[in-house]
């Protein structure tokens, strides 16, 4: 069983076995104060709702082991160095009995993340395949995603993808569920169910509190 906790915007934690994955943390300790501290740690890029320093002294053990793409890698202190395991667009490997590819995440429209600053992941747990967008738009590379049984897709533009190519995307490599995440919750708000209504009668939309 995976058990998933939402967090805050781009933050959440996955629990499986005695694995406790954190998936770009930032903000104060208390967020994750009744959490158990990072067996592993991903980072999908350097902006500051994604990385923050201060937050992952705060969930780290000695044993951690920290996924990151070279852009955040060139800019983790020296104290984080050791735990720090680099994977760019397109490595994979294998931590814990989790398989673990790294992929590419990207604008096409803006040059607010550019290809190859960071990454979406792609875990594999037990027989089951969780993708992590991270920030980018609809691009090729996720279309052509194939075999997702649970998926974490941002929208909001420009940064990301509004509801449409959100939708779009979906429709086309069809996972299992899909939990929308890093959405934009006022001024306007993302429309959500705009988005699970296009895509109810394929795929499975958990909404779940972010905000």
């Amino acid at each position: 069983e995976v058990i998933i906790k939402p967090i805050n915007h781009a933050t959440f934690v996955m629990q499986w076995g005695t694995n406790t994955i954190y998936f770009d943390p930032t903000g104060a300790a208390s967020r994750y104060a009744a959490l158990p501290k990072s067996t592993l740690l991903f980072l999908t890029h350097a902006h500051s709702d994604h990385y923050s320093a201060s937050t992952i002294t705060n969930v780290i053990t000695p044993a951690t082991k920290i996924i990151t793409p070279k852009i955040v890698w060139n800019q983790l202190p020296a104290y984080l160095s050791p735990y720090a395991i680099l994977m760019t667009n397109g490595m994979t490997t294998n931590i814990n009995g989790i398989k673990i590819e790294a992929l590419p995440m990207y604008n096409t429209t803006s040059s607010s993340h550019q290809k190859g600053d960071g990454n979406g992941y792609i875990l594999t747990i037990g027989n089951k395949r969780f993708y992590i967008s991270g920030d980018t738009e609809d691009i090729p590379e996720m279309r052509a995603l194939k075999n997702i049984d649970v998926a974490f897709i941002a929208m909001n533009k420009p940064y990301t993808m509004n509801v449409q190519q959100a939708a779009s995307a979906i429709l086309e490599f069809k996972p299992k569920i899909v939990y929308p995440y890093h959405y934009s919750p006022s001024n306007p708000p993302t429309d959500l169910n705009a988005f699970s209504k296009a895509v109810a009668n394929e795929v499975e939309v958990r909404l779940r509190k972010w905000y």
